[in-house]
C-alpha cells in the first residue's frame, strides 16, 4: 500500500460502514502521523428497526463521532443525503466533489461497492446495499469532478487535483494490503461505540459482535491480520 501521502478522506454511506473493517487501517495510518478525515453521505437514520429516523439519525451520528475518535479521527462530516435512497449521479457527485475540495486529501478511501458481498461461484449470494453501490461509483467520479473547474462551476470551494490514489476496500484477493495486526483491539473498540445500533441486530453482547465482524474482515488464512484495497489513480 503506498505511503507517499499525508491526508486521507474516508467516504462511507452510513455510520458504522467504516468500522466494518476499514477502521483498523485508519488506526494504522493515524498512529503513523497521517491525517484522516471521515465523510458520511447519510446519517444512517433508516438503519435502526423500531427507532424513527428523527431519533435514529442523531444517535448514529454521535456513535460515529465516538467511534472515529477511538482510531484517531477528529474530523467527521455528514452530507445529509437520505439514508437508503442514494443515487449515483450529478447531485451526489457534486456534494462529494465539494467535500473533496474542502478536505483536500491525497488519498480517498471508500468501501467495496460491487453488486454482492459473496465470492464468485457461491449461490445464493448476499446483495450489497444500494447505497454502497451508488456511493462507490460516485466517489470515484467525484475525484475527477473535484479537479475540474467546469463540471460544477457553481461550487465555492477551490478545485483540488491533489488526489494521488483512490483506495476501494477489497476482501477477495486484494492487490494491496495494510497490516493491521497491531490495531485489532482499536478496531473492535471503534465498532463497539455503535452500541445502540448493534444491540438491535443481535442478542449477543456488543463487543462480541464487534470482534466477530473485525475477525471476519481482517483475519487471513495464515492467521495474519490485514485490510485489503484495490487502488486507482486519482
Amino acid at each position: 500500500m503506498p505511503d507517499d501521502w499525508q491526508r486521507a478522506l474516508v467516504v462511507a454511506a452510513h455510520p458504522d460502514d467504516i468500522e466494518y473493517g476499514l477502521a483498523a487501517a485508519v488506526a494504522v495510518w493515524t498512529a503513523a502521523g497521517k491525517e484522516v478525515h471521515y465523510l458520511l453521505a447519510t446519517r444512517g437514520e433508516a438503519g435502526m428497526e423500531g427507532v424513527p429516523p428523527a431519533e435514529a439519525g442523531p444517535i448514529r451520528e454521535e456513535e460515529e463521532r465516538r467511534s472515529a475518535a477511538v482510531v484517531g479521527v477528529t474530523e467527521v462530516e455528514f452530507l445529509d443525503h437520505r439514508d437508503g435512497t442514494l443515487v449515483a449521479g450529478p447531485e451526489l457527485r457534486r456534494d462529494l466533489a465539494a467535500a473533496i475540495r474542502r478536505h483536500r486529501p491525497e488519498l480517498v478511501v471508500t468501501g467495496y461497492f460491487g453488486a454482492t458481498w459473496t465470492p464468485p461461484g457461491v449461490s445464493p449470494a448476499y446483495v450489497n446495499s444500494a447505497d454502497h453501490r451508488a456511493l462507490g461509483q460516485s466517489v470515484i467520479d467525484a475525484v475527477a469532478d473535484a479537479a475540474n473547474e467546469w463540471i460544477f462551476p457553481d461550487l465555492a470551494e477551490e478545485r483540488w487535483s491533489g488526489v494521488q490514489y483512490i483506495a476501494v476496500g477489497e476482501m477477495t484477493d486484494p492487490p494491496h494490503e495494510v497490516d493491521v495486526s497491531g490495531t485489532v483491539e482499536l478496531a473492535v473498540a471503534s465498532l463497539s461505540e455503535h452500541g445502540r445500533y448493534l444491540e438491535l441486530l443481535s442478542d449477543e453482547p456488543v463487543e462480541a459482535q464487534a470482534r466477530q465482524v473485525v475477525d471476519m474482515s481482517t483475519l487471513t488464512e495464515d492467521g495474519g491480520r490485514c485490510v485489503g484495497f484495490r487502488l486507482y489513480w486519482g
